[in-house]
């Protein structure tokens, strides 16, 4: 490989790369950590999807893939990432839930039609507490109250009852958070491109994108109102219609293996650089 020919891997990771690195950067993480963590990675995609079917991977398979010691091999792999991924993904996944049953089913909805104000329990009516219940699996309502108040999700008014601050889970006060959704949402895209890498993928996973490079900047403030609202429509509509086949919400929903299935929508700018000009 010539410095002028670099490969289209190496190019494509450089580009994933460098907002990475700004952001470790940003907080402090010196490249000795950000290394060890890339071992750990490796590691991990080597016991997960490069194992002999039928047979648990070896230290020495995992040496000879990764290209690292068996020692390294072997310590890095009595550390348990699943647990945490596991971890992350279920409080992010129950909160959500919950915030989308808020959004999603009139009951919990005021003579507006618009997410109601829950008092935490109530006598009459339905509360907090019968929302989590019926959407938040095992997680105790006050687990979950806590949760949503920790990311700035809800707030208290002054009668004590429970408001929700936005109609999707997106923690907005809370940095933890939002690094956890970080690790969790773009593992989710790279693997969606990964999938769509692989010539034998069937059927191909949907991913669109469209992208202008010569916008002016005022008209971008119309642009992500135009995406906040026309965005999160379609968001609420695919949440509701998944919602009705989800068999920890519907008993009666049939089906065989479980799987899971996540949709995003982002949105970026930046200013364009002088040789991104068409010549």
């Amino acid at each position: 490989m010539t410095k002028s020919n670099p490969d289209p891997l190496e190019r494509a990771l450089l580009a994933l790369l460098v907002p990475l690195v700004r952001l470790v950067l940003k907080r402090g993480m010196a490249f000795g950590r950000f290394s060890e963590i890339v071992k750990r990675a490796y590691v991990e995609a080597a016991r997960r999807d490069f194992s002999v079917p039928g047979r648990k991977i070896s230290i020495s398979r995992i040496a000879v893939l990764t290209g690292l010691t068996r020692k390294e091999a072997s310590r890095l792999s009595q550390e348990d990432p699943d647990r945490d991924e596991a971890r992350m993904r279920q409080q992010v996944n129950r909160a959500a839930r919950v915030v989308s049953a808020w959004v999603q089913d009139p009951i919990y909805h005021d003579g507006r039609g618009a997410p109601a104000s829950l008092y935490f329990e109530a006598e009459e009516g339905v509360s907090f507490s019968d929302l989590v219940t019926a959407h938040g699996a095992d997680v105790t309502p006050r687990a979950v109250l806590d949760e949503l108040e920790r990311v700035g999700a809800v707030d208290r008014r002054k009668d004590g009852r429970i408001h929700l601050v936005a109609r999707a889970y997106i923690p907005a006060a809370d940095e933890a958070a939002k690094i956890e959704i970080l690790g969790t949402d773009v593992a989710d895209l790279i693997a969606s491109i990964e999938h769509n890498l692989d010539a034998e993928a069937t059927p191909p996973y949907f991913q669109r994108k469209v992208a202008y490079d010569n916008l002016p900047a005022e008209y971008l403030p119309a642009l992500r109102a135009l995406l906040a609202k026309k965005g999160q429509r379609l968001l609420e509509e695919l949440d509701a219609d998944m919602a009705r086949h989800d068999r920890d919400l519907v008993e009666e929903a049939e089906g065989g293996d479980r799987r899971r299935a996540m949709i995003g929508i982002y949105y970026y700018e930046d200013d364009c650089l002088e040789d991104d000009d068409d010549e």
